[in-house]
């Protein structure tokens, strides 16, 4: 079996989740025995080098790449990578409204209608969660028999991080961790920031910095509390990262939204406690393992903390994710999604 593999143009600058995802499910996909290849961007691209496409997130990034594979007649999977803090019926009248809207102005463009249809040209849509389904079948009209969750996943490389590589270097451990990215309201660090300066404990913030105006603002409210460092970035494969999650004694993320947060995941699988949005499906990966808080409340988030760091560690978390979520795992539960495309074709 040969797969392309694709996502929107900027991925190799953000970085972040999406291309963990995409990078991780390929050489997993690997190992299993399936040929995967990068969709070339200036080499001639031939409908019958592959068996499928398998396109990562839907929408404005993925249109017109999913518009034309659906127009060759290529076959193509969606890991729509999509969220939204409004229900499935706000998401089925807003749709709704944008193809009104169009039938007057047939220019009009809307994340909505972008997603509907990359995921209506795509022969199957893989969410990482029952919520993001639910989002794509209720709320964009995908029919359910043409969606299948697939979660999202992480190393088992992650299990065997050295805490003394980062408290080496930075002389702290116990601490209170972050991993994302600085600069996007969507990861709300500049709340998290703010519950922080009210937490008796080291913290520690590991992320690309996002020159902007909210970028700005969180690195100028951090640099006014000492208990608060801020790493610019590491690789998701780097010794350091893993040995930050060892290190650590609570992982937060607070976002506006997860699908799950593949961070969180990491963090969970070294041993850490999470603390963590409840929006975008992180329930489903954590249950009763984490303490979900309102990140639009900086009192929640730092009662949140606060409660975490006064727990014990358990093991439930870690394996819960061992069993659940490793990448071998996610990769064998694509390889079916691929076959059965695949089938229904002949």
């Amino acid at each position: 079996m040969k797969v392309t593999m694709a996502s929107y143009q900027a991925l190799s600058i953000l970085k972040g989740g999406p291309s963990t995802q995409l990078r991780r499910t390929a050489d997993h996909l690997q190992r299993l025995g399936v040929e995967v290849g990068l969709m070339p961007l200036w080499e001639e691209f031939k409908s019958t080098d592959q068996d499928l496409v398998h396109v990562f997130a839907a929408g404005l990034g993925t249109y017109h790449l999913v518009r034309e594979l659906h127009a060759l007649g290529v076959k193509t999977v969606v890991s729509p990578i999509m969220f939204s803090t409004h229900g499935p019926s706000f998401v089925r009248r807003g749709l709704k409204m944008t193809r009104l809207m169009q039938r007057a102005w047939p220019g009009l463009w809307s994340d909505y209608g972008m997603m509907a249809d990359t995921c209506n040209w795509a022969s199957r849509v893989v969410p990482n969660s029952e919520a993001e389904a639910g989002l794509v079948s209720e709320g964009l009209g995908i029919p359910p028999t043409k969606v299948t969750v697939v979660p999202n996943g992480v190393d088992e490389r992650f299990m065997a991080g050295d805490p003394s590589l980062f408290t080496g270097r930075y002389g702290i451990r116990d601490f209170v961790l972050n991993v994302g990215h600085i600069g996007h309201g969507r990861k709300n660090v500049l709340n998290l920031i703010r519950a922080l300066a009210e937490i008796d404990r080291p913290a520690v913030i590991i992320g690309r910095i996002i020159a902007g105006e909210y970028g700005d603002a969180c690195v100028r409210e951090a640099k006014r509390y000492s208990q608060i460092t801020l790493i610019d970035g590491l690789p998701n494969d780097s010794p350091m990262l893993a040995s930050a999650y060892a290190a650590c004694d609570t992982f937060v993320l607070p976002s506006l939204f997860e699908t799950p947060g593949i961070a969180a995941l990491e963090a969970g699988l070294a041993g850490a406690k999470i603390v963590i949005t409840p929006h975008g499906g992180t329930t489903e990966y954590f249950g009763d393992d984490a303490i979900y808080v309102d990140p639009a409340s900086v009192a929640s988030i730092r009662d949140g903390i606060r409660a975490a760091l006064a727990r014990p560690r358990g093991d439930n978390l870690r394996n819960r994710i061992r069993s659940r979520y490793l990448w071998s795992h996610v990769a064998s539960q694509t390889k079916a999604v691929y076959e059965r495309v695949l089938a229904e074709s002949r």
